[in-house]
């Protein structure tokens, strides 16, 4: 069988002494949506923060396209084709919706113009308002800059870091929308969600992950009909 195009298998590490994860296995395939959820505190960003090379691992690897990138810097993973949106401070506030763009494209020699026209066409609000300063927009709408920069890189694999965290449940939705047509473009999505429910919904696969560890992993759709996950992790 073929490999996934991320494989992060056996992740062991943390901050100082202590251990966050414990053998903690996450993949992807090409065009996949995966979501990361568990409870407060289960190391889900941690879990991100590791496969983006900023956490340094005890334990496990890290495969992207069939090569190992271990041992990479976060830099040298955006080069390989991985971008990484976190929760917060995900902006330059000061700079106007197109240059947080332009800055997404730091890497790229070539001409970048067609990307910024795809992003605006996925993302319309921010073509309008293209030249505003990103720090007056709306949360929301912040979101889709941050989503929009790291698309600049055209990675192969997005990963993203509570993206619907404090917008509305209709920006939620519409996030989750443009969060499918970037996978149907056969880019990967990997993303840990605090709405865990709306999250499974769009998940090809998902991950339960408790203390560190995988706890369950199923498709989206087998887990939100898991009484047990409903239970523990759903509400019910």
């Amino acid at each position: 069988m073929a490999e996934p195009y991320l494989l992060a298998e056996g992740m062991t590490g943390g901050y100082g002494a202590a251990d966050i994860l414990h053998g903690c296995t996450l993949k992807v395939e090409k065009g996949q949506i995966a979501v990361i959820v568990g409870p407060n505190g289960a190391g889900k960003s941690t879990a991100m923060k590791a496969v983006f090379g900023m956490l340094k691992l005890r334990g496990g690897h890290v495969r992207l396209g069939g090569r190992d990138i271990t041992r990479l810097s976060p830099q040298e993973r955006v080069a390989q084709g991985m971008a990484f949106v976190p929760q917060t401070h995900n902006v330059f506030p000061s700079m106007s919706v197109e240059e947080n763009l332009e800055m997404g494209a730091f890497l790229r020699q070539d001409d970048f113009r067609p990307t910024i026209e795809q992003v605006y066409d996925l993302f319309p609000v921010l073509r309008d308002k293209r030249n505003q300063p990103a720090g007056e927009l709306s949360g929301g709408q912040r979101q889709q800059v941050a989503v929009g920069r790291a698309l600049m890189t055209q990675p192969q694999l997005l990963m993203l870091d509570e993206p619907t965290a404090g917008v509305s449940p209709i920006v939620m939705d519409e996030l989750f929308d443009r969060i499918i047509e970037v996978a149907r473009t056969g880019i990967s999505i990997l993303m840990v969600e605090q709405n865990a429910r709306q999250a499974l919904e769009i998940a090809d696969i998902g991950y339960v992950l408790v203390q560190g560890a995988n706890r369950y992993t199923d498709t989206g759709a087998a887990l939100l009909a898991d009484p047990e996950v409903r239970r523990t992790f759903l509400g019910g």
